[in-house]
């Protein structure tokens, strides 16, 4: 039960803290960066702080073969994640690609469904088609974004590599810390995305031009990268895959909340909906393997009553 608590605890604050990107993405794009610097700086940074946080340890960077295979598949099924999500914004708005992309727990369910024979219960379904629900809410197109089919293939493939990268790290059961399997898959993903900024048809890496953006640099590979992935790797070995996955539906959450409160947007009454919507999803994910079918249905119709009080509050 410990453990089980303590994956959870890390499944939310491995979502949340993923969700902080636009506090240092937003602010590298204002100072001229595209996307593909951005992603090479979050990668590097995040690499060097787990590289002298297993020096200062005096841990050993040693890598048996079988290790070093398992690795280096998870590294690069993250970094043609992360390409290809950031490619994609070439050719289609930013909120649309984040939208589509968090699909990643359906396809992270149906691969254990099919491949591993893990049962879908009911908990897990309606956290699925809620969590859904409210990534949908919280999506705020304006109005004039088109979906372009080499867009959507991009999202569709980065949402499938990040499912088998959360996958292959729950079955793999690698007897390591979190800290060296993170810090080796975030330096794959750096040479991964130097290789790829030859072949950028936007031009090669950038640097850092103002203070700001040092700064930025630093929190982009701090809270979103290491401690993301760590706090990830530690809830899909406490938890399993599915349940991660879904309560990544925090992301976005998270950087609503952010743009509401740093950047002043408005918090609408189909945002606040939307933000009940996965919260509520999160708590079924987290309470629906203690409560029977019946018990969970009551639960959530309860659930549902006062999101709709709430939504004509509103």
């Amino acid at each position: 039960m410990n453990n089980t608590i303590k994956g959870y605890l890390c499944g939310i604050v491995a979502a949340v803290s993923y969700g902080t990107n636009p506090l240092g993405a937003l602010f590298l794009y204002e100072d001229g960066l595209r996307p593909m610097s951005v992603l090479f700086y979050r990668f590097s940074v995040g690499a060097l702080l787990l590289g002298l946080m297993l020096l200062a340890q005096r841990r050993s960077l040693a890598l048996t073969h079988a290790e070093a295979r398992v690795i280096g598949m998870l590294g690069l099924l993250f970094a043609a994640s992360s390409l290809t999500y950031y490619y994609s914004f070439m050719f289609m708005a930013a909120g649309l690609a984040s939208t589509i992309l968090f699909f990643y727990p359906v396809m992270v369910a149906v691969i254990m469904a099919v491949f591993f024979g893990e049962r879908l219960t009911a908990a897990t379904l309606l956290s699925i088609v809620m969590a859904l629900g409210g990534i949908l809410l919280l999506y705020q197109g304006d109005g004039t974004s088109t979906l372009s089919l080499t867009g959507m293939a991009l999202v569709i493939v980065s949402a499938l590599t990040y499912a088998l990268y959360i996958v292959l790290l729950n079955r793999s059961q690698l007897r390591m810390s979190s800290v060296k399997l993170t810090f080796y898959v975030l330096l794959i993903c750096v040479v991964c995305n130097v290789v790829s900024s030859f072949f950028d048809p936007a031009g090669g890496l950038q640097g850092l031009p103002t203070l700001r953006s040092w700064v930025s640099a630093l929190g982009l590979g701090l809270l979103p990268t290491v401690v993301s992935l760590v706090m990830m790797a530690i809830a899909v070995k406490h938890i399993g895959s599915t349940p991660t996955a879904i309560m990544g539906a925090l992301e976005p959450l998270t950087a609503v909340v952010i743009g509401v409160m740093v950047f002043g947007e408005v918090l609408t009454p189909r945002l606040s909906l939307g933000i009940l919507l996965i919260l509520l999803a999160v708590i079924v994910i987290v309470v629906g393997k203690q409560l029977s079918p019946q018990r969970l249905f009551s639960f959530v119709n309860r659930m549902g009553h006062r999101v709709v009080k709430h939504w004509r509050w509103r």
